[in-house]
C-alpha cells in the first residue's frame, strides 16, 4: 500500500485526481505501478486501477491475474470495480471508503451483484488515514 499511496501523491503532483494502485503478482512481487493519468491523457478511462491492471496483464501475457492482488488507495468505483471482477484479481486491498463515487461497498456495490462472475476477497480501510488525507489535501487546494 505503501507504493499505492506514493503514486497518488505522484498523480497529484501531475494535478490528477490522486489515486495510486499497485499490483502484486502470486509471489508478492510488484507487477505494475501507476496513478490516476485521465487529464494527462485524455482518457476517462484512465484511473489508476485500469493502468494497472492494462500493465500487469500485458507484463503477464495473459487476460486475466488470477493469484494477483490490487492495492489502491481509494474505493474502486464501479468501472474500475467490474474490471477488476473480469481480470479475476484474487484480493483488493483500500484505503479510503468513497460513500459518493465508490463501486464496492457503496453504490453499486458491483461484486454483490447476482451477474458478477468473480468477486475478490475485500479489505478495506489499509493506510485509510493517509490516502484520506491526500485526496482532502488536493481538493483543498482547489477551493
Amino acid at each position: 500500500m505503501l507504493r499505492a499511496l506514493s503514486e497518488a501523491e505522484a498523480a497529484a503532483a501531475r494535478g490528477e485526481v490522486p489515486i495510486g494502485a499497485v499490483i502484486a503478482g502470486p509471489d508478492g512481487a510488484l507487477l505494475a505501478a501507476a496513478g490516476n493519468r485521465t487529464r494527462e491523457l485524455n482518457d476517462p478511462t484512465a484511473h489508476a486501477e485500469l493502468l494497472v491492471i492494462r500493465a500487469a496483464c500485458a507484463r503477464l501475457g495473459a487476460e486475466r491475474l488470477t493469484g494477483c492482488d490490487l492495492y489502491v488507495t481509494l474505493e474502486p468505483c464501479p468501472m474500475c470495480a467490474a474490471a477488476i471482477s473480469f481480470a479475476r484479481i484474487r484480493r483488493l486491498y483500500y484505503g479510503a471508503s468513497d460513500p459518493k463515487g465508490g463501486g464496492v461497498e457503496h453504490g453499486a456495490r458491483v461484486f454483490s451483484q447476482p451477474t458478477c462472475h468473480h468477486a475478490p476477497e475485500l479489505y478495506a480501510g489499509i493506510e485509510e488515514q493517509r490516502a484520506a488525507g491526500i485526496l482532502r489535501a488536493f481538493f483543498a487546494d482547489r477551493r
